[in-house]
């Protein structure tokens, strides 16, 4: 998306965020672009999965594309950038490391935006997920995928080397020879393919992902969502993390989950033969 399709614009008509009955629904609402992402619209993104960390009224998040082609085609061009510092006499036009900077402040930080989301962030993708887009749904801890999307890991295509993240997401989820294949051929992923080699949690009919995406996200209403949190937090540096260090943060993480209200509430509700009744904190 370019600034001259939008001209002067409100990013939060272009990045839709409401929160109901303790779901965030993050909806990027550019169809006609095909969803891509303009840097504003992904810092914008980002701040929102850091807000829905801090929100206690948000047991889950769900982020979908809006229309029924595309979840996300990766970066666009335009929206307004982030000002920088004025450059001195003399100083060329990019300096050695902005680059650099640019790629870890704009998609790497929205993509850990999402994998260090203290909610469960489900990705709803109703059509092509290409580029970034493909990263942005692999980032989010459950994936629904309509039966006509597809995942494209599309920067060999441009002769480029995949960005937001896929060279450390797609080998955790699919093994080094499956992802290493999706990487340098670039070829179309469907949905089934997705749910055979585990890049998906379910695949349904195109009219049915809304309600099958809801009715998913309706389970994490009633459960603990700190004991989540961490559970996620523990799970995402499982493959960094040697056996000693795993087991010494699954202990300190145990211990923080006892202070929690939900475990005293699960505690109680054991004791007394019930269901508990989870708040969320």
């Amino acid at each position: 998306m370019t600034t001259s399709d939008t001209g002067t614009r409100d990013v939060d008509t272009l990045i839709r965020y409401a929160v109901e009955n303790g779901i965030a629904r993050i909806l990027i609402d550019a169809p006609t672009q095909g969803n891509a992402l303009a840097g504003d619209m992904r810092d914008r993104l980002a701040d929102r999965f850091v807000e829905a960390s801090e929100d206690l009224n948000v047991r889950v998040v769900i982020l979908r594309g809006a229309g029924a082609k595309h979840f996300c085609t990766g970066a666009a061009l335009g929206g307004a950038q982030r000002p920088t510092p004025p450059k001195p006499e003399g100083a060329p036009e990019r300096a050695s490391g902005d680059a650099a900077r640019l790629i870890r402040t704009g998609w790497q930080r929205l993509i850990g935006s999402i994998l260090d989301c203290e909610k469960p962030v489900i990705a709803a993708v109703n059509g092509t997920a290409a580029g970034g887009g493909a990263q942005l749904a692999l980032a989010c801890d459950l994936v629904v995928l309509a039966d006509n999307a597809k995942y494209i890991e599309v920067f060999v295509r441009r002769g480029i080397m995949p960005d937001a993240g896929g060279c450390y997401l797609l080998p955790r989820l699919v093994g080094l020879h499956r992802a290493k294949e999706l990487m340098f051929l670039g070829e179309d992923c469907d949905a089934s393919t997705a749910e055979r080699i585990g890049l998906a949690n379910r695949v349904v009919p195109a009219d049915e992902l809304d309600s099958a995406t809801e009715e998913l996200a309706t389970k994490f209403l009633t459960l603990p969502t700190r004991a989540i949190a961490l559970t996620k937090r523990l799970t995402n540096r499982s493959f960094e993390s040697s056996r000693e260090q795993s087991f010494d943060d699954e202990a300190l993480f145990q211990e923080l989950i006892t202070g929690t209200a939900d475990c005293q509430e699960g505690l109680a509700a054991f004791a007394e033969r019930r269901s508990p009744e989870f708040r969320g904190w």
